[in-house]
């Protein structure tokens, strides 16, 4: 599986693991709207993004994990759109050789995506 990023609207589906030879480890993030922002109830969330600069800027961050990190393979998908309370956001799997290192990785995309892609989020009130 080559690194894959996914940016729709479309939910996301938790996908049965299937390890290649070499692969001892996945580690898994699944970020689920909280039903609460500022402390007041919310419906939801509208992500947006900047479409050419996010997908440019998920491909760069990828090859950047790739060189610095070593081999490893890596799914993120984003959605976009409104996302219901309780529904997944986000979703970064990344598959090494050890354990250790698959949970640093997964770590290290979770925070190199929130800091550099430009992937904005619009919290829906409920009056």
């Amino acid at each position: 599986m080559p690194p894959v990023v996914i940016l729709s609207e479309d939910p996301i589906q938790i996908a049965q693991t299937v390890f290649k030879s070499g692969e001892g480890a996945e580690a898994q993030f699944l970020g689920v709207v909280r039903g609460m922002e500022d402390d007041r109830t919310i419906s939801g969330i509208d992500y947006s993004a900047y479409l050419p600069m996010a997908k440019k800027t998920l491909q760069e961050m990828v090859e950047r994990g790739q060189r610095e990190h070593g081999p490893h393979r890596v799914f993120i998908q984003h959605r976009l759109g409104f996302v219901a309370a309780e529904q997944p956001s986000i979703v970064i799997r990344v598959r090494t050789k050890h354990s250790a290192e698959s949970f640093e990785l997964c770590h290290w995309y979770l925070k190199e995506i929130k800091t550099s892609v430009p992937i904005w989020k619009r919290p829906v009130f409920v009056e």
